[in-house]
């Protein structure tokens, strides 16, 4: 890695070395808070299974809930723009010093998130919807919704400075033109100047639409605080949930791209072959750039107020966003490793699957975005297999791919036969057994958000138990992930002249 960095004359040694640092920081973090979260949906699981030996408050579940979703989301988030930042010093100069600025603001956050959830069972969930923050029933207090807001504000500010200064870097070296590919629309690529890697392009597509949802955010947070503070104050129910759920779509599509950007930039390494920019893939992820801001529509079909047209958009919207940049990138993916000389490792497997489980979770995604079918799934357990698909078996997967890869890269130690013939198999067969769990279970109408289920739907009980077997499947995968990647990493602390 230093080597081509040395070789783009973009980075100094100086440079390599703080940028190895923070990004060996952050996928260690990335790794130990991805097992602790999943322990939490490991519990929550438990609680509706009804498999906890121990009694406790419903309101805890909640609270878990909302630890759980707010904590996976911005993880992987903040490991999406580290290990992009990490292939992009290819080609950029990236703010190192954002980096380093996200981690504390994230460890702080966390801690808040912490206490406001676990001890003071703030519960409205990851996606806080108006006004729940406000009515909690006496469960929560003012302090708790202020903290829970604080913690929110410090994340969206270091990810909006993180991904500004990012664009700016990317900007300072490619004119817009160029590092969004119109060149090869005109079929001047290459001609003038330096031409832009897919990876360049696909940032600046994940981060444009990422800051307009962070500068979103904090006109929500505004509301709030006015509603808090000026007497008889009262936002306008709708508008909030279009700015909250546009905020949350753009977080999620930020992550995600930039999860199959590094999928672009790494795995032709591994199959031989490069991946070249070419005039399908800048249509497909400049169509994204604009389809994606449109995308969060189809959340609000059970909200009859919303002007019909806006409905209508949200649907084909949703049906049109799926094809530029998930079809043709994984069209392409397949296309590169059909009949190549693959390297099969933990981190190409990974990557690759990573690629696949993207698109099948994009496929429930779609289904449910269809208005016929999700005024029937809208509010259950189908909603979060959608996206637990889409995360977990894609940029989940895409990221620790990275992980491994950084650890080998860095120790010089290879996988073993054995990390190969049990890690990627157990997150599978973990993965796919606990997503499949829910989908049956939405599709058999068992409602998500409940703590308990009551007994018209008692059914849901034994879906839950299955889907605690198979979480314990993939937390067992992602222990032997730890294991297998710490050691490398252990190696890189002992070799310090390596960071």
């Amino acid at each position: 890695m230093g080597s081509a960095m040395a070789d783009a004359g973009v980075q100094t040694s100086g440079d390599v070395r703080r940028l190895r640092r923070v990004t060996f920081v952050w996928m260690a973090l990335a790794g130990l808070l991805f097992l602790a979260f999943a322990l939490d949906g490991e519990f929550l699981r438990l609680y509706q299974s009804r498999l906890l030996f121990f009694t406790m408050r419903p309101e805890l579940f909640y609270a878990v809930l909302t630890l759980h979703g707010v904590g996976m989301v911005g993880l992987w988030l903040d490991t999406a723009l580290a290990a992009a930042s990490y292939l992009l010093a290819r080609y950029i100069r990236p703010p190192v010093w954002a980096s380093w600025l996200a981690l504390a603001g994230t460890l702080v956050a966390l801690a808040l998130l912490v206490v406001t959830t676990t001890e003071w069972l703030f519960g409205a969930g990851w996606y806080f919807l108006y006004p729940l923050p406000f009515e909690s029933q006496g469960t929560w207090s003012a302090a708790a919704t202020a903290a829970f807001f604080v913690a929110m504000a410090i994340l969206c500010g270091v990810w909006l400075l993180w991904s500004l200064a990012t664009i700016a870097a990317i900007l300072k070296r490619y004119p817009l033109r160029v590092a969004l590919g119109w060149r090869h629309l005109s079929g001047r690529a290459g001609s003038q100047g330096p031409d832009v890697p897919p990876l360049v392009l696909i940032a600046l597509v994940a981060l444009i639409p990422a800051v307009a949802g962070f500068v979103d955010a904090f006109a929500v947070f505004a509301f709030y605080v006015i509603q808090w503070r000026v007497k008889d104050f009262v936002a306008n129910a709708l508008l909030m949930k279009n700015l909250t759920f546009f905020f949350i779509q753009m977080t999620a599509y930020a992550t995600m791209y930039l999860g199959v950007g590094i999928v672009y930039e790494l795995l032709p390494a591994f199959a031989g072959r490069p991946w070249k920019m070419n005039r399908l893939i800048v249509l497909a992820w400049n169509a994204a750039l604009v389809l994606v801001l449109f995308s969060y529509l189809n959340h609000l079909y059970m909200d009859y107020a919303q002007p019909q047209a806006l409905q209508v958009t949200g649907q084909v919207v949703s049906y049109f966003s799926a094809v530029p940049a998930a079809v043709v990138s994984i069209f392409d993916g397949l296309l590169l490793v059909y009949g190549a000389r693959m390297r099969w490792t933990v981190a190409s497997a990974l990557m690759f699957l990573g690629l696949m489980g993207w698109a099948i979770g994009g496929v429930g995604a779609v289904i449910d975005s269809t208005i016929s079918v999700n005024s029937v799934l809208h509010n259950t357990l189908w909603v979060p297999a959608h996206f637990h698909t889409y995360y977990v078996m894609g940029v989940v997967l895409m990221l620790l791919g990275f992980a491994s890869h950084l650890g080998v890269e860095l120790s010089g130690i290879p996988d073993s036969r054995l990390a190969r013939f049990l890690i990627v198999p157990l997150l599978l067969v973990g993965g796919y057994g606990f997503v499949l769990t829910l989908f049956w279970a939405g599709a058999h109408s068992i409602p998500r958000r409940y703590a308990v289920y009551p007994d018209e739907l008692r059914w849901g009980i034994g879906y839950a138990r299955t889907g605690v077997a198979f979480i314990a499947v993939l937390i067992l995968g992602v222990l032997l992930f730890l294991l297998d990647t710490g050691r490398r990493y252990v190696a890189v602390i002992g070799d310090g002249l390596r960071l």
